[in-house]
């Protein structure tokens, strides 16, 4: 987010300047299977957002002090190509901000990955944002799941992420670029949609107790059409075959 004196109006007539209602996710694809070397992996349209992940392992983990005989290590690299967009987001080379997405990303898989399957290896989950409009986290976190299941990775649940966010009193789902540099508030969430369990949540400005629940409520009832399009993926590298 950031504040302008030249703000612009963000909502008009009722409506997004996308033309999307409040709680109306922006258009979705998503395709498994997309990389011949990897173990598993998966592109992503969501919006204008474009983003690629693979993963690979479980293998060795090296370099081998890092192993643990008891389980396996993930390990996490998202980075956005330096053609993917504006300023920061589109700089070559690691950041702040990508170094801290890395982490949040790997901890969400560490929590639905039965890591005790696979011990002494390590599983690499790759993302690359080759074109970012907002919510890329939450789409990297997306396509990353169905890149894990399609490599065969042995999971509790699909995650799906998405933001939520608030322009002045009004709640919105699946905040745009041009809304996270201006709205009121920003909030991804990563879920498990088999028992709701929130997995990732952060937020960068505020929200009061009913704005939060309108906005949770939101992202969970928006999660039924992107755990289905993750599904949907997946059925369709047996379909096609």
């Amino acid at each position: 987010m950031a504040s302008s004196l030249n703000k612009p109006e963000l909502i008009v007539n009722g409506k997004r300047l996308d033309g999307r209602d409040f709680d109306e996710l922006r258009p979705l694809k998503i395709e498994a299977n997309v990389l011949k070397n990897a173990q598993g992996s998966a592109y992503l349209e969501w919006g204008n957002n474009r983003v690629l992940a693979a993963v690979y392992g479980p293998k060795e983990a090296m370099p081998r002090h890092t192993a643990d005989s008891t389980k396996a290590v993930v390990k996490c690299r998202y980075s956005m190509a330096p053609f993917s967009g504006l300023g920061e987001h589109g700089r070559t080379g690691p950041n702040r901000r990508a170094t801290e997405i890395s982490k949040v990303t790997k901890e969400v898989f560490e929590n639905v990955i039965f890591l005790n399957e696979f011990p002494g290896s390590e599983i690499d989950i790759f993302i690359e944002i080759l074109q970012s409009d907002g919510g890329t986290r939450a789409a990297g976190i997306t396509a990353a799941a169905v890149a894990l299941a399609n490599a065969g990775i042995k999971m509790r649940d699909l995650v799906y992420a998405v933001s939520a966010g608030r322009i002045g009193e009004h709640v919105v789902l699946d905040v745009d670029m041009i809304e996270d540099n201006y709205s009121d508030a920003d909030m991804p969430m990563a879920i498990s949609p088999k028992s709701n369990d929130v997995l990732l949540l952060q937020m960068d400005g505020g929200l009061d107790k009913d704005q939060l629940k309108q906005a949770m409520n939101m992202v969970v009832e928006a999660g039924k059409s992107i755990s289905k399009a993750q599904r949907d993926a997946l059925k369709a590298i047996y379909e096609n075959r």
